[in-house]
């Protein structure tokens, strides 16, 4: 802050204080009480009296001078903090004594300049001799470890790569083929990631279920042994299964142990792993920081922040004495690490940020009633902390706050959060989940004040993460009542938007979902658009377990746009248990197989109807026609050829408010390069021809990409061809070609993604693959569905069960009627994945004739041509 700004705000605050004075008679503003307020500045005294004219310097001091001030308050007492960033050795410890009164909240004020800090400034950097491009500095004073590092308010990537040995699975880790890894010096504390996912092409599957992304530390190597932590590897391999039912595990979430264990997806954290521009890692025996400087970078002048706190805010209500009456409006929080990753807990996923931890975690935690010392209830697996977290905060307010540069999940609002606002906010750049809101660890409160109630997140535009652990959710609700969540934005995320309820995985085995009291929640007028960029098996809007006691009660759906998933999911999935739930009135298009997925048997009784759902008025692409299935009630929906057939005033009420749509144009750094796409993997074609696809980015820089490069390397690692595909180009058809290969050599490819500011990074390579001319075709998919309406009608198929020795890139489809025929051509990421997933798919026909007959074809596409078609028949109903 400058030295005028510092003279200015004392003069502006005089200058107040006299008009007020000016306002009322001369004598009453001499008797004018002073003000309660407290201020706070960076420049500020911590001796000083905390007025306008004497800020004090920390929130520490300024919280000591709330408490003594805010027992019997007449008015709002609000802490003003000036712009500047607030740099805390400690979490901002809240708890009842902080506070408001007589119904009046104690303001933490901002102008959305002021940080609220958990990082230190890493300075004296110098380049290391001998190694061109890396620069050091010594590790700040009290920085013991972190697994962030942001240069100029860009985060940077903790040096990854490759495993560069052969790996075979053991009991406490893996036989490597060589030493190498042993003669790593800082081999303990390298992490190994498994990412998770339908297979796709030569890709590899790994991990705990396609929602996930787990990851483990390494304990130690010696020669050809490598050692992993524990107890990360026994809760990520030996998840207790039921003796009677091969390969269900007890948890009933994804497989018992790491699926093809011998195969890691990419490891983290060494510093041999250390050689592209932007990558960093700290040496913590040495205490020193790596980095490589990105283009333009200066480290000289460049505020580098390494995250130090955990948490930055942590408010500590209880049952009995709650914090309330507080709100935090204007402020930024930023520069919070996690280190339970790091620890030998490690990162075992279940779903949505939640892990098993403990000693014993795999055979015992959550698993009530199914398991013999099993924890209860049921699913109460370890959620992922909050940066900032409330346990048990009444009337509480956030409002125009920014939770940016954070490395857990960005806002916590936990068990008994009750009469809460997020509104107008921006979470993004985020490792974990953005907002979580209340737990799972109390299906059935016995104390009201232990109940999470009335919580409205509304006005908020959470995007650009996860950024870490993948399978994190912007919005993550589980056991509450009455919640609104409601004109959010929210785009560009790894895995589903919003996810709802928990504890319905026990209709896996035929028994009731896990009794909770949820009730009354509505999730409406979202804008969820480019969500599951990264990961499979999710939705938009997802939501699992008991809603509610009635239709009356259930969980509300409605209103909400929802489009472009680029993961197999669909656009609203009701999971496991889901009952009660009502989707009405939504917008739904551009999912991979369903855009409500709802069919679920209801085991609380011995009828075996479904769970009960109602799918009313919404506007989608799946066109099933009305009617009622054992409870699932579907009526009044309407086709939709494209987008622009949903009508024009429910989109445009989807998504923010006019009044907060300025919170879309807040930018919280510098244009940057795209972060690297995911999930490479390569196919062959025709000769000399391989095709391409990976998962696009989800973190643009800021700019919008402008596309994707794609570069083949021969096994000396020279360019043996190049690629590039507009980001459009890529959207709609998910792969890329690359010719003038030879056959028979074995390539890698990897892939940048491009935006105004230079690529990003490359991508990790695909394994090797060698040309060779695919001969032969694909089979004919199976099981056409013809589901027509007047103009227009929902086409399912199913896959080739036999693709020949090239996968499905395409379908033909080919449309007849009287007057003639057209065919309609089908790519996309869903033609990827649903073949080997054994998914069906679907597509919309658009340009019907009322009262007609038709034909349809559809033959799956390869690099060896088209295959032979199926085809269905079926007439349009008169209008």
């Amino acid at each position: 802050m400058t030295v005028l700004r510092r003279r200015l705000w004392p003069i502006l605050a005089a200058t107040a204080v006299a008009i007020g004075g000016i306002a009322a008679t001369g004598p009453a503003a001499d008797a004018a009480p002073p003000s309660q307020d407290v201020y706070v500045a960076p420049y500020g005294n911590d001796h000083a009296a905390g007025d306008a004219r004497h800020p004090v310097r920390t929130l520490a001091r300024a919280q000591d001078l709330v408490r003594q001030r805010d027992h019997h308050l007449a008015a709002d007492l609000t802490v003003h903090l000036a712009d500047g960033t607030y740099r805390l050795d400690h979490p901002l410890t809240l708890d009842s004594r902080d506070s408001g009164s007589g119904g009046h909240q104690v303001v933490w004020q901002g102008s959305g300049k002021a940080v609220i800090s958990g990082g230190k400034q890493v300075t004296g950097w110098h380049q290391v001799t001998g190694h061109s491009g890396l620069w050091a500095a010594p590790a700040p004073r009290g920085l013991s470890d972190t697994r962030q590092l942001y240069v100029d308010g860009v985060r940077a990537t903790r040096a990854a790569g490759q495993v560069p040995v052969t790996l075979t699975k053991t009991a406490t880790g893996y036989t490597a083929a060589s030493d190498t890894l042993a003669k790593w010096p800082d081999i303990a504390g390298a992490e190994f990631v498994y990412t998770s996912g339908e297979t796709l092409w030569n890709m590899v599957r790994d991990g705990l279920g396609q929602w996930t992304q787990p990851r483990c530390d390494v304990a130690s190597a010696s020669g050809t042994t490598v050692t992993m932590v524990q107890p990360c590897w026994d809760n990520s391999n030996k998840r207790v299964e039921f003796p009677d039912i091969p390969g269900r595990t007890v948890s009933m979430v994804g497989p018992g142990a790491l699926t093809n264990g011998a195969h890691v997806t990419y490891m983290e954290n060494a510093r041999e792993l250390l050689d592209t521009p932007g990558e960093w890692y700290l040496d913590r025996a040495a205490h020193t920081v790596y980095y490589m400087p990105r283009k333009g970078e200066d480290l000289h002048r460049a505020d580098v922040e390494a995250p130090a706190l955990e948490k930055l805010v942590d408010g500590r209500g209880t049952a009995a004495a709650p914090l309330h009456d507080v709100a935090f409006r204007g402020l930024q929080f930023s520069y919070a690490t996690w280190l339970t990753p790091s620890s030998p807990e490690g990162f075992s996923e279940i779903q949505a940020g939640y892990t098993i931890s403990g000693p014993t975690g795999y055979a015992t935690e959550g698993l009530c009633g199914f398991q013999a010392g099993g924890q209860c209830p049921f699913g109460a697996w370890t959620k992922e902390p909050g940066n900032v977290a409330i346990d048990h905060g009444r009337d509480l307010d956030f409002s125009d706050d920014a939770f940016v540069h954070l490395g857990a999940a960005g806002l916590e609002l936990g068990d008994g959060t009750q009469h809460t606002t997020v509104r107008g906010s921006v979470f993004t750049d985020i490792s974990g989940n953005g907002v979580e809101v209340g737990g799972v660890d109390q299906a059935l409160p016995t104390d009201d004040a232990d109940v999470t109630r009335d919580v409205q997140l509304t006005d908020n535009h959470l995007y650009a993460l996860p950024r870490e652990f993948t399978g994190g959710v912007p919005i993550v609700n589980g056991y509450t009542q009455h919640d609104l969540i409601s004109h959010n934005q929210i785009d560009h995320v790894g895995y589903s938007g919003i996810s709802m309820g928990w504890g319905g995985w026990p209709d896996k085995i035929g028994s009731p979902a896990t009794p909770n009291d949820s009730h009354d929640n509505t999730v409406s007028d979202n804008l969820i658009t480019d969500y599951m960029q990264g990961l499979d098996d999710g939705g938009g809007i997802y939501t699992q377990g008991l809603t509610g006691s009635s239709m009356a009660t259930g969980e509300k759906v409605t209103g909400n746009v929802i489009h472009t998933q680029f993961g197999l999911g669909k656009s609203v999935y009701t999971d496991n248990g889901c009952t009660y739930e009502t989707v009405s009135g939504n917008v739904l298009y551009g999912a991979s197989y369903a855009n409500v997925a709802s069919t679920h048997v209801d085991y609380r009784d011995a009828l075996h109807n479904n769970d009960p759902t109602l799918i009313s008025g919404n506007w989608w692409e799946q066109g099933d026609a009305d009617g009622s299935n054992k409870g699932v009630v579907t009526q009044g929906n309407h086709l939709i050829a494209s987008a622009s057939d949903a009508p024009a005033g429910v989109v445009a009420d989807a998504g923010l408010e006019p009044a907060y749509r300025s919170v879309l144009a807040r930018r919280f750094a510098p244009v940057s390069v795209p972060v690297a796409p995911t999930r490479v993997a390569t196919a062959v074609g025709a000769s000399g021809t391989l095709y391409t696809a990976f998962n696009p980015t989800w973190a643009d820089g800021g700019s919008p990409l402008l596309g994707y490069r794609v570069t083949a390397a021969d096994p000396a690692g020279h360019t043996a061809a190049t690629a590039f595909v507009s980001a459009a180009d890529f959207a709609a058809t998910a792969l890329v070609r690359l010719t003038g290969l030879t056959d028979g050599v074995p390539y890698t490819v990897t892939v940048t993604a491009v935006n105004s500011h230079g690529d990003s990074a490359p991508s990790l390579p695909s394994a090797p693959l060698a040309p060779k001319a695919a001969t032969a075709p694909a089979a004919a998919p199976t099981g056409l569905k013809l589901k027509a309406q007047a103009t227009a009608a929902t086409l399912d198929w199913t896959p080739p069960t036999v693709v020949g020795d090239s996968p499905v890139i395409g379908y033909r489809i080919t449309v007849t009627d009287p007057s003639g025929s057209r065919t309609v051509d089908v790519a996309g990421r869903d033609v990827l994945v649903t073949q080997p997933s054994a998914h069906a798919m679907f597509r919309v026909l658009g340009d019907l004739t009322p009262g007609t007959p038709y034909t349809v074809g559809v033959a799956a596409v390869t690099g060896a041509g088209t295959g032979p078609a199926a085809t269905v028949t079926g007439t349009t109903p008169a209008a």
